[in-house]
């Protein structure tokens, strides 16, 4: 496989909304439904936001995005120690064709990067337990389980996970 090429898009570019069709109907073969979360193109813009697109020999093939989160939408993993800034991972997905090329762990290292850039401190997300690839990811790129939050904080089969951005090394404070 080729390298993967990077790029800051919109949450509305064609091809996001192309693998965003893809990712809905894993959602639906998964799950059951799609995810329901509710979701403002908007959110992903900078300064609120990134979202990236990868490309392989032209071809979007993967994607993912983070959304500044305000402290109330994050209150339960505040009180567990979630301090500073924090911002959302959404849409983490790879084209079926494209995984097992580690696009996945390429993307999310460069969401951390800009997370950190733009003086996040943490990266907070929501995946589902039917989806073990997605998070044998997070937890071998340092992810730690959170509290319960967001559109998903009741629901039976959500994980909720994060990491702490600011300094290399620091460990996730005990619950």
């Amino acid at each position: 496989m080729g390298e993967l090429r990077v790029v800051a898009l919109g949450y509305d570019h064609p091809d996001a909304i192309r693998l965003t069709g893809q990712v809905q109907a894993e959602y639906v073969r998964r799950y059951g439904g799609p995810d329901e979360s509710p979701i403002d193109a908007a959110q992903f813009d900078p300064p609120h936001g990134v979202f990236l697109l990868g490309y392989l020999d032209g071809e979007p093939v993967a994607m993912a995005g983070w959304r500044r989160l305000r402290p109330a939408e994050y209150h339960a993993a505040h009180v567990a120690g979630v301090a500073g800034p924090a911002a959302e991972v959404k849409r983490m997905y790879v084209a079926a064709q494209a995984r097992g090329a580690g696009f996945a762990r390429a993307l999310l290292v460069e969401l951390e990067r800009t997370a950190a850039a733009a003086g996040l401190d943490w990266l907070l997300l929501e995946t589902g337990s039917k989806q073990p690839e997605a998070i044998a990811l997070y937890r071998s790129s340092g992810y730690s389980d959170v509290p319960a939050f967001g559109h998903y904080a009741d629901a039976e089969l959500s994980v909720h996970l994060g990491k702490r951005l600011a300094a290399a090394g620091d460990a996730m404070p005990d619950r």
